[in-house]
């Protein structure tokens, strides 16, 4: 029984960390405009989470193997609930990029640990329904986390105080758990060149991942105010692009495993385009149509990331996954910290469909690169399993490296 309840632990402890990070994004945009910030300075405090998302990444495994699983994860949700308590005590947008770094530092940090908590735990029998099981807790606390902007009064001090319990709480089931700690994991090598040696497309499809996903989660709500969402409906518009990720996924993968990656990517690429135009279009089409804009956003542009990784693990051996994941995640990481600022400061200066014209460029750059990246290499006919692959620490390659070597 042991395995299972431990399980329940980190599960339980995901939900809670996605409701308290998830919620920040969309509350520190609403809040930094009622308190007069700039629409580029709200995108900062967009960039500055990536940044220590990032660092989080790098650094977790290191702290593991100095102070242990449980002190570990104590340190990074100390940094976050810091990060968000002292939100409502120093109003101005360079303070707050600063505690945005510490609540992106306490996310990476907490995945970090959690995952390899979950890696010494698991065995072959049961890796495929766990990590199913992983991947569908972790989306839906994200589609929670969305939700709960409805309830969640900008610029207030109990919003923030409500994400600073949540992300303490999350703290607990690992605190309480009887299980003792796993070993801890070498840390992975961050070798970025890597994920380029093995799939230069790969590389650049997960920096527009990074860029899509970014700019939309943290300037979304910008743009939600720009059309003329109420900050009650912006949840809603946010949560409408998760739920058409996740929809995407299963149609994403046999389409993934069916057809040559490259065309699956550059074919969501074009989709994404036009789900681009058609919410700028639907823009001044009122609320039903904004939200199902969003939703078609989501579905064409969500699987991006999973595509890519899947396409770069199909020219790795099963000695280069962890590394491979760890790179895919960096120039991830690249795309989102850039994409906040530069999308704000596209809305500021040209209005609300500026984000979506960013987002579409990158993605036609993207079927660009394909295109050309199809006439130098030929398709590649032992291919891994398509995984939907989680955006959460550098460790996510241990977990799924089994599964990408069943095939």
């Amino acid at each position: 029984m042991r395995l299972p309840i431990t399980f329940a632990a980190l599960f339980f402890s995901v939900i809670l960390l996605q409701l308290s990070s998830g919620g920040l994004g969309p509350l520190d945009a609403l809040s930094g405009l009622s308190l007069g910030f700039s629409k580029a300075q709200v995108g900062l405090l967009g960039s500055a989470h990536f940044l220590g998302f990032f660092i989080g990444c790098w650094w977790a495994p290191r702290l593991m193997g100095t102070v242990g699983h449980s002190r570990a994860f104590a340190a990074f949700t100390a940094a976050g609930t810091i990060g968000l308590l002292a939100h409502m005590l120093i109003i101005a947008p360079v303070p707050w990029a600063i505690m945005r770094v510490a609540t992106g530092l306490c996310v990476a940090g907490c995945y970090t640990v959690i995952e390899a908590w979950m890696q010494a735990r698991l065995t072959n029998s049961i890796r495929g329904r766990t990590m199913g099981t992983y991947r569908m807790v972790d989306m839906s606390g994200s589609l929670l986390a969305q939700l709960m902007i409805g309830v969640l009064e900008p610029a207030s001090y109990v919003s923030y105080n409500l994400l600073a319990i949540l992300c303490c709480a999350s703290l607990l089931p690992l605190a309480l758990t009887k299980a003792p700690q796993p070993e801890t994991p070498a840390a992975p090598r961050l070798r970025p060149m890597l994920a380029i040696s093995r799939s230069p497309l790969a590389a650049t499809g997960v920096v527009v991942a990074g860029l899509t996903s970014a700019a939309f989660r943290m300037v979304g709500p910008i743009y939600g105010q720009e059309v003329g969402l109420p900050a009650g409906q912006i949840g809603f518009f946010l949560a409408a692009f998760v739920l058409g990720g996740a929809l995407a996924q299963y149609p994403a993968g046999w389409l993934a495993d069916k057809y040559d990656r490259r065309w699956v990517l550059i074919w969501f690429s074009a989709a994404a385009m036009l789900s681009c135009a058609a919410t700028i279009a639907a823009s001044g089409t009122g609320r039903d149509g904004v939200m199902l804009a969003a939703v078609l956003f989501g579905l064409t542009s969500f699987p991006i990331f999973s595509i890519s990784s899947a396409h770069a693990h199909d020219f790795a051996d099963s000695s280069e996954r962890v590394e491979l994941s760890a790179a895919l995640m960096f120039f991830y990481a690249i795309g989102a910290i850039a994409s906040p600022l530069v999308a704000s400061g596209l809305i500021s200066s040209l209005g609300p469909w500026a984000l979506f014209a960013f987002i579409a460029l990158a993605h036609g750059g993207l079927i660009l690169f394909g295109l050309w990246r199809m006439g130098v290499r030929p398709t590649r006919k032992k291919r891994t399993a398509y995984i939907y692959a989680p955006r959460t620490s550098f460790l996510i390659g241990r977990l799924l490296g089994k599964q990408r070597d069943k095939r």
